[in-house]
């Protein structure tokens, strides 16, 4: 992207980005409380519930008939590090969020929406070049978000959404 000189640009670009940051949230949350608001039994995968005092609150992720939300992962060293690069990283994250797709029945390929947020958008081509050797099939919609800061000074957060087949 070329940068545009003057605080005018700047700050158009500046709003345009975060109406479209804002506008994605919001998309995904009306598609999660739509769905919430159901009268359809949840299962959890790694569930965890309010007694768990020594847990993050949240679970892996959430099935609501034949959807399954899952939360956000970071991809860090078993110690919580860092990895040392974009491309470790990418590997951990989608790692992870294979895991629990497996875990639940599922893989890459039911995804239908993935959201990553990352710290540095810079990083944009280490992460596609691990992204895509996750799929075997038809990518899912997608959305790369420039985030800022992450948990534990993490790159990439991912999240996502996945369907049974034939549902």
């Amino acid at each position: 992207m070329k940068p545009v000189t003057g605080v005018a640009g700047t700050s158009q670009q500046l709003e345009f980005f975060m109406r479209c940051r804002v506008l994605a949230i919001l998309a995904f949350l009306a598609v999660v409380l739509a769905s919430a608001a159901s009268a359809q039994d949840r299962d959890y995968v790694n569930g965890r519930s309010a007694s768990d005092a020594d847990v993050p609150p949240f679970s892996g992720a959430v099935w609501v008939g034949p959807t399954l939300y899952l939360s956000g992962t970071l991809g860090l060293g078993p110690d919580r590090s860092v990895p040392a690069t974009a491309t470790e990283e990418a590997h951990n994250v989608l790692g992870n969020m294979k895991a629990v797709l497996e875990e639940a029945g599922l893989t890459m390929d039911d995804l239908v929406s993935v959201q990553i947020f990352s710290s540095d958008v810079s990083d944009y081509d280490a992460f596609n070049a691990v992204y895509r050797t996750y799929f075997t099939q038809t990518y899912p919609a997608r959305a790369f978000i420039g985030a800022g800061t992450l948990l534990f000074g993490a790159r990439f957060e991912v999240m996502g959404i996945a369907t049974r087949a034939g549902s």
